[in-house]
């Protein structure tokens, strides 16, 4: 495979890896051609280990795979970014990212990507610790049927905002039948990256 990609003095080239719905950076890489080459073919990030000096199939030892849906060389040829599906964590502590140590912390909101994923942590938490006086642990005891009469309360109140104009009552409305959908599909054990694939399927371009 004739690849326009300008390797350093080691053989290696680094690698931002980003996830392709939210676009939060993940991970810094390097791959060597064969972990390029090998990404290509498989659409699995794989990268090159500096400390283990062998390819590294990221999931390989823990399930938490990367579909890679694009692969951009950047202008000057020399780094390259793996836009991916996750199947998990991308840092080994657990972290979503690599990067959540923050040296400036940020003043914009996070993209609605972002807010999904910390909002679906969050019940997660909730449903495994079962604190007292936590709203989820509470529709979580009051049973499945409680949580989806919830959605139907909701969405009921969404359709009347939307026919009314009201825009700050729909954003709240909405907000709040969004966090009673997320708990649901917490509750059944369908995560967000499951969603996501769904709908990527049914949207992404077609070869």
């Amino acid at each position: 495979m004739d690849l326009e990609v300008r390797f350093d003095e080691r053989g290696l080239v680094p690698v931002v890896v980003q996830d392709a719905r939210t676009g939060e950076v993940l991970t810094l890489a390097y791959a060597n051609r064969e972990a390029l080459e090998e990404t290509l073919r498989t659409r699995r990030s794989t990268f090159y280990s500096r400390s283990r000096q062998a390819l590294w199939r990221k999931g390989e030892t823990s399930g938490h795979f990367q579909e890679v849906v694009e692969v951009l060389l950047d202008c000057d040829g020399d780094a390259v970014v793996y836009k991916v599906l996750p199947k998990g964590p991308a840092c080994h502590t657990g972290e979503r990212s690599c990067f959540h140590r923050p040296l400036l912390q940020e003043k914009a909101t996070p993209s609605l990507g972002e807010v999904l994923e910390r909002v679906y942590a969050t019940i997660g938490e909730r449903l495994r610790t079962l604190p007292e006086g936590s709203y989820v642990a509470k529709l979580h005891r009051a049973g499945l049927d409680r949580i989806l009469k919830k959605i139907g309360e909701e969405a009921g109140e969404v359709i009347l905002a939307a026919k009314n104009h009201d825009k700050a009552e729909l954003r709240h409305e909405a907000a709040d039948l969004l966090f009673h959908l997320l708990l649901t599909l917490a509750e059944e054990g369908v995560g967000l990256d499951d969603l996501a694939e769904t709908l990527w399927e049914r949207h992404k371009p077609r070869e």
